[in-house]
C-alpha cells in the first residue's frame, strides 16, 4: 500500500472559518456595552480577538504544513513543558487569579492559559504512546494502566486551579482515545463509571460546585445567587424565537447575562439570531466532527488516527458542555465555545491542533 498526498480537507478548513467569523461578530456584539462600561472603549475585546484570531491562523497554516508524524519526536518534551506550565500556574508571582481561580500565567501584558497548551501536548503523546502499544492496549495494566494515570494527574492539576469543566474535557478526551486505540469494552466501561464517581465527589466537596449543581436541578430556587446564570441564559435563548432580535439588538449582554462574550456567548447568539442561529453553528461543529472523525478513518498509520480522534473529540466535548451548560441541560461550569468564545489561549491552541487536522487530512493509504 502506498501513501497519498493530497490537499487539505477544504470542508473542515471552511467549517473552522465559519465558526471563527461568528465568533468575531458575536463577539463585537456580546461585549461592546460592557467592554465600554470597563475600559472606555466598546471594541476592547473585539480587537483582542481579532489579533488573537490572526495568531491562531498563522499557527495553524504552519502546523498545517508540518508533517503530523514529526510530532512524535516532540511528544515527551511536549508534555513535560505542559505539566511544568500547570504546576507554574500556583508559583507566586508567575500566576495570576480571576474570580477566584488561578488558571493563567502573565506574560507581561498578556496572560495565557496552561491548560490549553497541557490538553494539546496530552493528545499528542498520548496518540503517540497508544500507536506504540499497538495491541497491548487491550490490556490493562500494560496497555491502559500508563495513560489513564497520566490523564488523571494531569485533570488533577487542571481541577487544582479549580477548573472542573476542562479537567472532564481533558478525562473525556483520553478516554475516547483508549476506544478509538481498541480498549476492551469492560474496561472503558469500568473507567466510565469511576470518573463519574469522581466527577461526582468533586462536586459534593466543594460547596461552590455543590451549590451549582443544586441550582441546576432547580435554578429558582435561587434565582439572585447560584441560578442567576442560569436563568439569565435561558431568558436570552426564549426571548430570541425563530429567528431572534436582530443582530446587536439583544438586552440580555446588557450586564444582565454574566460572561456574555465567554461562556455565554451561545446564549446571545441564540437571543439575537435566534433558532436558526443556534442551529448554524450547531451545524458546524457537526460538520467538525464528521470531517474530524473521517480523517481518522482514512488517516495512514495508527499515530494520524488516534491523534485525529483526540483533536476531534477534544474540541467537540468542550463545545457539547459548552452548551450544555448554556441551555440548562448541564450545571453552569467556567468552559468557553470553541473558535466563537472570547479567550485568545483557547483559540490560539485550538486553531493550531485544526493545523495538525488537516495536515493528517493530506494523507490517506491508497490501495
Amino acid at each position: 500500500m502506498a501513501i497519498r498526498r493530497r490537499p487539505a480537507d477544504f470542508a473542515l478548513f471552511l467549517t473552522v472559518l465559519g465558526l471563527l467569523s461568528i465568533g468575531l461578530i458575536m463577539i463585537l456584539s456580546a461585549s461592546e456595552y460592557s467592554a465600554l462600561v470597563r475600559f472606555g472603549d466598546a471594541l476592547y475585546f473585539f480587537k483582542r480577538q481579532l489579533l488573537w484570531a490572526l495568531l491562531g491562523l498563522g499557527a495553524m497554516f504552519v502546523t498545517m504544513r508540518v508533517d503530523y508524524w514529526h510530532w512524535k519526536r516532540w511528544a515527551p518534551v511536549m508534555l513535560v513543558v505542559g505539566l511544568l506550565l500547570l504546576v507554574a500556574v500556583f508559583i507566586p508571582g508567575i500566576g495570576r487569579s480571576s474570580h477566584g481561580a488561578t488558571r493563567w500565567i502573565g506574560l507581561g501584558p498578556l496572560t495565557v492559559q496552561p491548560s490549553e497548551l497541557a490538553k494539546l501536548c496530552l493528545i499528542i503523546f498520548t496518540a503517540y504512546g497508544l500507536a506504540v502499544k499497538g495491541e497491548e492496549v487491550r490490556r490493562f495494566w500494560r496497555g491502559v494502566f500508563p495513560f489513564l494515570l497520566l490523564a488523571v494527574a494531569v485533570a488533577a492539576l487542571v481541577l487544582a486551579q479549580p477548573d472542573l469543566g476542562t479537567a472532564f474535557t481533558l478525562a473525556g478526551t483520553i478516554f475516547i482515545m483508549l476506544f478509538a486505540a481498541g480498549a476492551r469494552t469492560g474496561t472503558l466501561v469500568a473507567i466510565g463509571l469511576a470518573g463519574m464517581a469522581a466527577v461526582g465527589a468533586a462536586i459534593y466537596v466543594e460547596k461552590y460546585r455543590l451549590k451549582r449543581f443544586l441550582a441546576f436541578l432547580d435554578p429558582w430556587r435561587d434565582p439572585q445567587g447560584s441560578g442567576f446564570h442560569i436563568i439569565q441564559s435561558l431568558y436570552a435563548l426564549g426571548s430570541g424565537g425563530l429567528f431572534g432580535v436582530g443582530l446587536g439588538q439583544g438586552k440580555q449582554k446588557y450586564l444582565y447575562l454574566p460572561e456574555q462574550h465567554t461562556d455565554f456567548i451561545f446564549a446571545v447568539i441564540g437571543e439575537e439570531l435566534g433558532f436558526v442561529g443556534t442551529c448554524v453553528v450547531l451545524g458546524l461543529f457537526i460538520v467538525f466532527i464528521w470531517r474530524g472523525l473521517r480523517i481518522a478513518a482514512m488517516a495512514p498509520d495508527a499515530f494520524g488516527s488516534i491523534l485525529a480522534t483526540g483533536i476531534t473529540a477534544g474540541i467537540a466535548l468542550q463545545a457539547l458542555i459548552n452548551v450544555g451548560v448554556v441551555s440548562g441541560v448541564l450545571p453552569v461550569t467556567g468552559i468557553t465555545l470553541p473558535m466563537v468564545s472570547f479567550g485568545g489561549t483557547s483559540l490560539l491552541f485550538t486553531l493550531t491542533a485544526v493545523g495538525i487536522l488537516l495536515n493528517i487530512s493530506r494523507y490517506r493509504l491508497r490501495q
